[in-house]
């Protein structure tokens, strides 16, 4: 599914700012792009994203920026000191030499250095933002997949109309297809074992059956229904189910003996295409 969410987590020496933007995919793909200091925590970062999602490309944007209060650099005493004397020796070595001023002592190397970020801090910031990041992104999800569902329900249903009419023309189209065997068969105007007559015509009727297709066309129907209704991610089993709906709607077709049949199997396989196009999104 699609979807934008950010969460920022500041503390008295930083704030770490997580952006996630999801897509459509079959699996799930994380990347990230981070700090070099947050390398080491990618491996519970995937195991926070993974509670939350089971579908769809993410990619995970995490910044870290020290706060204003710890900007500045921090003098290194040690550091000075050590300056210090080695300047008290030159002059004493060079009386007549002039001397640093104070802005050439600062930008000495190793007088100034920056604050050290505490990696405990920086670590339990950070994962704080993402989960933030993580429930936003979750909801717009939700909502997203509840509306993919409404969709779903629509066609299943339609399905589900279309297989209670057919079940109501069947025995009529039965009797029709055995009437037209009959038909044919004077037609040849020749004589027939009438046993062997009548065993022939059971057999072609049960070859051209499709009960069993439309209760499996229901049942599936049923699972759908039951998989959208559940709180546990569901697309990969509602594509299983296309691919079944998707063979019983080929074998109707495959077995049909009147236009009917024929144009209900069509419509049956344009409604799976479109739900089939709408459970990609579906996590």
């Amino acid at each position: 599914m699609t979807g934008f969410a950010r969460g920022s987590v500041t503390t008295e020496a930083l704030t770490v700012t997580v952006e996630c933007r999801s897509v459509n995919n079959r699996y799930l793909d994380v990347s990230f792009r981070m700090p070099e200091a947050l390398r080491a925590l990618e491996g519970p970062l995937r195991e926070e994203i993974g509670q939350h999602c089971s579908r769809g490309k993410l990619e995970v944007s995490l910044r870290v920026t020290a706060s204003q209060v710890n900007t500045g650099g921090v003098i290194d005493h040690d550091r000075l000191h050590a300056l210090k004397d080695a300047l008290t020796e030159i002059e004493s070595a060079f009386p007549n030499a002039a001397a640093p001023d104070q802005l050439a002592l600062l930008l000495a190397p190793g007088v100034i250095t920056e604050q050290e970020i505490d990696p405990q801090a920086l670590n339990t910031a950070t994962l704080t933002a993402l989960q933030q990041c993580m429930t936003e992104l979750y909801q717009q999800r939700r909502q997203e997949g509840e509306k993919l569902a409404g969709m779903v329900r629509e066609r299943a249903n339609t399905i589900r109309e279309h297989l209670l009419t057919l079940q109501a023309q069947l025995p009529e189209l039965q009797r029709a297809h055995q009437q037209r065997l009959l038909d044919r068969l004077q037609a040849l105007d020749i004589e027939a074992d009438p046993v062997r007559l009548e065993e022939e015509i059971v057999y072609i009727l049960q070859r051209a059956d499709v009960e069993e297709e439309m209760d499996r066309l229901g049942a599936h129907l049923e699972a759908i229904e039951s998989a959208l209704g559940s709180d546990a991610p569901c697309g990969r089993r509602l594509d299983f189910l296309m691919q079944e709906l998707n063979r019983e709607a080929n074998t109707l077709g495959s077995k049909s003996t009147a236009l009917s049949t024929t144009n209900v199997s069509v419509d049956f396989k344009v409604l799976i295409e479109q739900m089939r196009e709408q459970i990609q999104n579906i996590e």
